[in-house]
């Protein structure tokens, strides 16, 4: 039994061998001057279609990256601006404050110019204008310049010789403003 089994795994295997001979002659016969041409042709133009997926799937990867690039770029740039925005808002609210040391520094008695806690009461507040000037922020004192609603409060207008009218008369209380921001716009009386 065990020799017929044997017997049946070689004809078996021969008809195999015998099968893919067959599949390959059968292949070698098609495969003439003319199909191998036209299997090249089709090759190529396989070639050529898959090219041009990989052309348009790096187009889109690059123009991805780029997006996304531009994206970063763009909130890198927007979380800085917060920050600042953030940084004058908080000065802005000390603005009150320098107004006040101002008026304190402006109104000291004769007998108090050179006292120490007068001298060092001066001292806080050129800290509080180096604040200013390190955040970039300019003092708007517009006596003499043409009123400009954009930044100044007019609240009263003079009878003025000396100015044409629309022309800053009075700085009731200077403002600020850090580029094209205005923190806080000057509040003046004009000449009519």
């Amino acid at each position: 039994m065990e020799d017929q089994i044997h017997e049946n795994e070689h004809d078996n295997a021969t008809e195999t061998d015998d099968m893919e001979d067959s599949q390959a002659q059968v292949i070698d016969e098609q495969l003439t001057p003319e199909t191998e041409s036209d299997a090249n042709s089709e090759f190529q133009s396989k070639l050529d279609e898959l090219e041009k997926q990989v052309q348009v799937n790096l187009e889109g990867w690059q123009r991805s990256r780029a997006e996304f690039t531009n994206y970063r770029r763009r909130t890198q740039q927007e979380l800085a601006e917060s920050k600042d925005r953030g940084a004058l808002d908080a000065v802005a609210k000390m603005l009150p404050i320098i107004d006040d040391f101002e008026r304190a520094l402006n109104n000291i008695p004769q007998e108090l110019q050179d006292h120490p806690w007068m001298n060092g009461t001066a001292l806080i507040l050129k800290n509080m204008h180096k604040l200013l000037d390190d955040y970039k922020i300019e003092e708007l004192d517009p006596v003499g310049e043409d009123f400009n609603p954009n930044f100044h409060e007019a609240i009263g207008t003079d009878d003025s010789s000396d100015y044409d009218s629309g022309i800053v008369t009075t700085t009731l209380q200077k403002g600020y403003k850090s580029g094209e921001r205005i923190l806080r716009p000057a509040l003046v009386r004009v000449a009519n």
